[in-house]
């Protein structure tokens, strides 16, 4: 899987670059001033404080958090979704071998667009919904035996969040390519998915671990110039809550447009490759791609 996505990439590159480049900027562009705005420290407490106090600080903390996270999240999505249409295009093409321009994959994936971005928000909005309402009995009870019913309730709902993320993570091409509806595609997703949810898992934390790996080492270079030019270290970092420069920001977001425009094909890649496999494994759709390509 990963070496067809990078393969991919490497022979489409005239049209996968351009729109990875393009999203990557708009994305760093636009989280930086957020960044800058509303980043967040990490609280202070006085060694003495109480139970109670310790609570409400880290319930100002996520909410805090929340505030400065939550357009940084939208603004990912957005991208994510953007590219994944683009380029799942572009691998539907690759596929029979045909060449395909970056005018017609816009052709093609626009009108799909709106849908994918809903289906994109509500996959992560039911999995944090699921954790509030499973988290939600022990945050009430309070004290140690609130926190401990809140720690099993957030573990029970990450495990079914997470076999709900897999078992959907399909829905996006068979959104694209198959025209389906939001509905239908989670319906085609969970077919596909069904009897392979392991195999699917482990491909899918495979490529993301590479990723972010690669994300991490591309981006030390990067971090370590932001640091020598804003002449802070870490320390002073801590010391000032956290706030960042903006000469720190910008070369940060240098190094994410780099990172972003280099990893969001291979994990579109991926996704779209294992559905076309599963398709392949379960209908044999090999025959009808034999067909579609001339063969």
């Amino acid at each position: 899987m990963l070496e067809a996505s990078i393969t991919t990439l490497r022979r489409y590159w005239r049209v996968v670059l351009p729109v990875t480049v393009s999203v990557s900027v708009f994305t760093q562009a636009a989280l930086v001033p957020i960044q800058r705005h509303l980043g967040v420290g990490q609280p202070v407490l006085h060694p003495d404080a109480s139970p109670a106090e310790q609570m409400d600080a880290a319930s100002e903390y996520l909410r805090s958090a929340f505030v400065s996270y939550a357009p940084s999240m939208l603004i990912s999505i957005a991208a994510g979704v953007f590219t994944a249409a683009m380029l799942t295009v572009v691998l539907s093409r690759a596929v029979l071998g045909r060449p395909v321009t970056l005018g017609e994959a816009w052709r093609e994936a626009s009108p799909r667009l709106p849908a994918l971005l809903l289906l994109s928000l509500a996959l992560p909005v039911g999995a944090a919904a699921l954790s509030l309402v499973a988290m939600a009995p022990g945050l009430l009870l309070g004290g140690a035996g609130g926190v401990l019913l809140a720690f099993l309730g957030g573990t029970g709902a990450f495990l079914v969040s997470t076999w709900l993320l897999i078992r959907f993570s399909l829905a996006s091409p068979a959104l694209m390519l198959e025209r389906q509806g939001i509905v239908a595609a989670l319906k085609r997703s969970a077919k596909l998915v069904r009897g392979a949810w392991w195999r699917v898992f482990g491909i899918t934390l495979l490529t993301q671990l590479l990723i972010v790996l690669f994300t991490v080492l591309l981006t030390i270079p990067f971090t370590a110039v932001a640091f020598s030019i804003g002449g802070v270290d870490v320390t002073d970092l801590a010391a000032s809550g956290f706030e960042k420069s903006w000469t720190y920001l910008i070369v940060m977001g240098i190094g994410g447009v780099v990172a972003g425009a280099l990893t969001y094909p291979v994990a579109a890649g991926v996704t779209v490759l294992l559905y076309v496999d599963q398709r392949i494994r379960r209908e044999a759709l090999d025959l009808e791609l034999s067909k579609a390509a001339g063969l």
